[in-house]
């Protein structure tokens, strides 16, 4: 039986460095595309620093170090680091035509890029479903500041995960990231009883296996959440392959991107090269 490299395992085939794939976008130019990626980070960051300080103001100083705490929290920093990265990346291939840091960092460093990619094509829309579906408490909220919150961290957030899925020229995920995928989970759930067994409290109340909750109740909710994200994975890769078959592979370039110039370049000689074989005829 052949065995399959772990690039090829992992989406890093160097054959396909070539197309780079998260600096590029079927729709957007690169220097609109890194433009749009720094935007969202930056709102994303802002959204980070208004809200700590709205705690600090309003004597609620202990909830900035327990926001660590929180899945939602960690995921919107993941997208907050992603888009800022993402878009460093892109623009750098927007101004040089070259993955110019991908090209100097260990190949392992792609393989992080990607997973962190699924990640937040991924997770995004868990924490919707389950803050809208089970935390969530009608009426809606009837003060500015925690419906904004709320809707920035809890709405917005997949639609940057959406974008993520539609705008870019990326490739459907390797299906190896699902066990990652889990494991983060799993080193989440630690992180949610170290704090109950060090602070006293649990960050989401299906976790506590009190307050009228058996213990069934908690591993069936761990359950489902992971039958979530399998779903979610799923409907994201073939979200993904969609768009790539929709826009047949179309890639705006960087005009700095000497591949692309020697593609044209190729194309144009062989077209030479056939007029001359012909004109004798």
């Amino acid at each position: 039986m052949r065995q399959i490299p772990s690039a090829t395992l992992f989406g890093v085939d160097p054959s396909l460095d070539g197309l780079h794939r998260f600096e590029t976008s079927w729709l957007l130019p690169p220097a609109v595309l890194a433009g749009l990626r720094a935007l969202i980070a930056l709102y994303i960051f802002t959204t980070i620093i208004v809200i700590w300080i709205w705690y600090g103001t309003h004597d609620d100083r202990v909830a900035i170090g327990e926001s660590f705490s929180y899945f939602t929290w960690l995921t919107y920093w993941g997208l907050g680091f992603y888009f800022l990265f993402s878009a460093i990346h892109t623009a750098c291939y927007a101004r040089t035509g070259c993955s110019v840091l991908f090209d100097r960092w260990p190949r392992a460093f792609r393989a992080l890029h990607g997973l962190l990619y699924a990640t937040i094509t991924t997770y995004p829309f868990l924490v919707t479903i389950v803050f809208w579906a089970i935390l969530f408490t009608p009426p809606f909220y009837k003060t500015t500041f925690p419906g904004w919150s709320n809707i920035s961290q809890h709405g917005l957030n997949s639609f940057y995960a959406l974008m993520e899925i539609i705008l870019p020229a990326t490739a459907p995920h390797p299906w190896i990231f699902i066990p990652f995928l889990i494991l983060i989970l799993l080193f989440y759930l630690c992180v949610a009883y170290i704090t109950a067994y060090s602070q006293g409290w649990y960050p989401y109340s299906f976790l506590n296996p009190e307050h009228g909750r058996k213990s069934g109740e908690v591993t069936g909710y761990c359950f489902g959440i992971l039958a979530a994200i399998l779903v979610i994975f799923c409907i994201s890769w073939a979200l993904i392959r969609l768009r790539v078959w929709l826009t047949k592979g179309e890639v705006k370039r960087s005009r700095y991107d000497t591949q692309l110039h020697q593609k044209f370049s190729n194309i144009a000689k062989s077209q030479v090269e056939l007029g001359g074989m012909k004109a004798p005829v």
